[in-house]
């Protein structure tokens, strides 16, 4: 995975006294999905992005499934495997903050990082494009409410 520095300070710096301690396993203190699992959808209807995503967790294994807008209607994405970061401030680092997953479109690369705050699941995406269209890399931000 590419460290990026934005990340690292909006996540585990200037947002660590908002963590959710439901974000730990109470019984073994280590790192826990908590509440990023379930259905989420994009709070603007009007989205030219992301307008859904579903977080699951089967054992250890989280999963992110993502419906896209594109051109021609939705586009499923490929599920891809996400990995928990930790709040590096937070005594022995076993909050979770965020959970991070990289997409592979073959003509784009997306990659993403997920963290409820206050209730809301909030999305930095950095989509890189590989088909030589010409189209410029973006980052963007987006705000998800829970369907389920």
């Amino acid at each position: 995975m590419i460290e990026n520095p934005i990340v690292t300070e909006t996540f585990a710096f200037k947002q660590s006294g908002d963590l959710d301690p439901a974000l730990t396993d109470p019984a073994t203190g280590k790192l826990s999905a908590g509440k990023l699992i379930g259905r989420w959808v994009n709070t603007n209807p009007g989205t030219q992005g992301i307008a859904e995503i579903l977080i699951e967790q089967n054992g250890e294994r989280l999963a992110v499934d993502v419906l896209g807008v594109g051109p021609d209607g939705p586009i499923h994405w490929p599920t891809a495997s996400a990995e928990m970061l930790a709040n590096l401030e937070e005594e022995a680092g076993q909050r979770a903050v965020a959970l991070a997953a990289t997409f592979d479109l073959g003509f784009m690369r997306a990659e993403t990082y997920l963290r409820v705050n206050k209730g809301v699941l909030v999305i930095v995406l950095f989509v890189t494009f590989r088909d030589n269209s010409g189209r410029s890399d973006y980052l963007n931000r987006e705000f998800f409410y829970r369907r389920d």
